[in-house]
């Protein structure tokens, strides 16, 4: 079996497969000694991606192409970076927690529900996805989600005028599955879908969209990562680092969100680095 990687620190002389998932050879290397810079890599961009993610995400903008630097093989990165995000995303829903509120039609625990079995489906389609039509697939993904990112204000200015609250229960929850799945499977872009899913299904509240999608993003990194653990898909010692800075800055990034006034210019910043980055996966 072929690794995308840095090379087998340890071997192994027999490695073990399951009838559908790849082994943990074929996803993730065994680590090596991380050098210094790669540990500074790794601790700086969890704590951006985290502060980006309670912000106005895009945060695996950052994370996702750290991973990938230090030698993780792409279907590993981007399970590592959905664990790794989980931190900072509880750190930012904890910020929020005054703010969360229901709006729309939709109860909370429907919406909570929803987003678990949608995130469970999209893990499995990671896990059952070849590493490399994973890393086929990423530039598109990542693509899909800067448009999405740097479209997002107007997105939500068309739902709001178009009425946002006459979609009704049962749209609103195919709305919520989708993306939910989406999220499942890729990390990157999902807090501007989750924005725009929440303004599809009736939320007006900036606060209270933020706050929930901390709380959405939280649980669906949590329900998709136990699949990847149970499908020894994490890269443990890049997740470590990742996790623990992230978890500061999704704190750091929530209390200090309603002092930043040009959020225009933060997603400006976050477009360019999107786009530096799908542009660097389109030209491996």
């Amino acid at each position: 079996m072929q690794n995308i990687g840095r090379p087998h620190v340890f071997s192994f002389s027999k490695p073990i497969c399951g009838p559908m998932l790849r082994c943990a050879m074929c996803v993730h290397p065994e680590q090596g000694a991380t050098s210094m810079g790669e540990l500074l890599l790794l601790i700086a961009a969890g704590f951006v991606s985290g502060m980006l993610n309670a912000v106005a995400g895009g945060g695996t903008f950052v994370s996702l192409p750290a991973l990938i630097w230090t030698g993780v093989p792409p279907v590993s990165a981007n399970a590592t970076a959905t664990l790794s995000a989980l931190p900072g995303y509880a750190a930012g829903a904890w910020g929020f927690r005054h703010d969360i509120l229901q709006e729309g039609d939709l109860a909370l625990r429907t919406i909570l529900l929803i987003s678990g079995l949608g995130s469970i489906a999209g893990a499995l389609l990671l896990i059952v996805t070849p590493g490399d039509a994973f890393l086929a697939i990423v530039p598109w993904l990542l693509l899909l989600a800067t448009a999405l990112f740097a479209g997002g204000p107007a997105i939500l200015r068309a739902i709001r005028r178009r009425g946002v609250s006459a979609m009704g229960p049962a749209i609103s929850v195919g709305v919520v599955l989708a993306v939910s799945i989406y999220g499942g499977y890729f990390n990157g872009g999902l807090g501007i879908m989750l924005l725009a899913a929440f303004g599809l299904i009736g939320y007006t509240n900036l606060h209270a969209m933020n706050g929930l999608k901390n709380v959405l993003s939280a649980l669906l990194s949590l329900v998709s990562s136990v699949a990847f653990v149970l499908a020894d898909m994490i890269s443990w010692h890049e997740a470590g680092l990742l996790a623990a800075s992230a978890a500061l800055g999704g704190y750091v990034g929530a209390r200090v969100s309603r002092g930043i006034r040009r959020l225009d210019l933060l997603r400006m910043f976050i477009t360019g680095v999107g786009t530096a980055t799908t542009i660097a996966f389109f030209l491996r």
